[in-house]
């Protein structure tokens, strides 16, 4: 008897989700039915200019700035230079979600605790009004990476950072209240749950294997091959065998590694290549769908303690909405198999 659907367990975190192929789309169906979302207009676009309180650019040609690497600004004889001519900036957030201030100090309040939210929040701005990372070049899109890796070991450096989130939405439907594409750099004070939940499991599994939970699954996909979608020599590419949405995709360096920080300049390029190809199958096959996507790391002040853990990309196209079943038992119900999303997306030449 062939059942509707099958449920499928994490082997990090122990979730469940269900994958519910007796109710299954074809993967060319996920495009059929999407409206392009029309950028915004370029001429209110707040990041067309090279901003003045920029902290980092990157010329065309991948130069960055400040050149002297004792300075944390670009110098004015710099920013004129760079007026025209500058490529990625990043910035501090305009209404930061977290900002300066005293940290570590908690406080009762009743039965709970509260602490200040201390911390950093940075834009990440690519120059060009419409192009996406998947629509990128190699080179371009390496900039970008060098650009999140050059910020991330300066805010880890910092006080009172415990964890650096690295995110990128894409499209209303993701979080994107600016069309014009950028990332996020959020450095906090604590570990946010969903990290600290993989952190968990992933130490538990090796506490019992002595092996790295991620290793072990990459040496089972890549046996396997249905659920990649796009391999080079040093990151792989995959549909997790327990995908929380349709078309989910992870990017995992095949070197074992804890820290995102500990990426090699080779390894920056090829990531960058894995990162652009795969967003833009995602763009092609589905017809440029919202996603989100975000860098998971052990802790900034952590990673040498945490051999147990692999770091990696995960990227989450919109293709669902969460309904009543969803909320109500934290069951994520994909109507795609992650093998079917796989062997789609490798078809899509980009």
């Amino acid at each position: 008897m062939k059942h509707v659907s099958e449920l499928r367990q994490d082997l990090v975190t122990g979730d469940w989700v269900a994958v519910a192929t007796g109710r299954a789309h074809r993967p060319n169906e996920y495009a059929r039915h999407r409206r392009r979302e029309k950028p915004q207009p370029k001429r209110n676009c707040p990041f067309e200019q090279l901003l003045p309180s920029a902290l980092l650019v990157y010329d065309r040609a991948g130069v960055r700035f400040p050149a002297d690497p004792r300075s944390r600004i670009p110098s004015p004889a710099e920013r004129r230079a760079l007026k025209r001519s500058w490529w990625l900036q990043v910035v501090p957030n305009k209404f930061p979600a977290f900002g300066e201030g005293m940290c570590g100090i908690e406080q009762n309040v009743g039965p709970f605790r509260r602490q200040d939210g201390v911390g950093f929040h940075e834009v990440v701005i690519t120059r060009h009004h419409t192009r996406s990372l998947g629509a990128m070049s190699t080179e371009e899109a390496g900039i970008v990476v060098r650009s999140y890796l050059d910020r991330y070991r300066a805010l880890a450096a910092e006080d009172c950072v415990e964890y650096i989130a690295i995110f990128h939405n894409h499209g209303r439907e993701a979080g994107a209240t600016i069309s014009h594409p950028h990332s996020q750099i959020i450095a906090i004070p604590v570990v946010p749950p969903d990290v600290g939940r993989s952190l968990k499991g992933a130490s538990e599994y090796y506490r019992k294997h002595r092996r790295c939970v991620h290793c072990t699954m990459l040496g089972f996909e890549e046996r396997q091959g249905w659920r990649i979608v796009y391999a080079n020599n040093d990151f792989i590419a995959l549909c997790p065998y327990v995908s929380r949405q349709a078309f989910e995709i992870r990017i995992f360096p095949r070197r074992h590694s804890a820290e995102f920080e500990s990426m090699t300049d080779g390894e920056v390029a090829t990531c960058a290549e894995a990162l652009r190809r795969v967003l833009g199958k995602l763009g092609r096959g589905l017809g440029d769908p919202p996603y989100n996507f975000f860098i998971h790391t052990a802790p900034a002040t952590d990673g040498s303690r945490a051999p147990y853990y692999h770091w990696h990309i995960e990227i989450i196209p919109k293709t669902a909405i969460w309904a009543g079943f969803e909320i109500g038992t934290g069951i994520e119900i994909s109507t795609i198999s992650p093998e079917a999303a796989a062997k789609f997306l490798r078809t899509i030449r980009v």
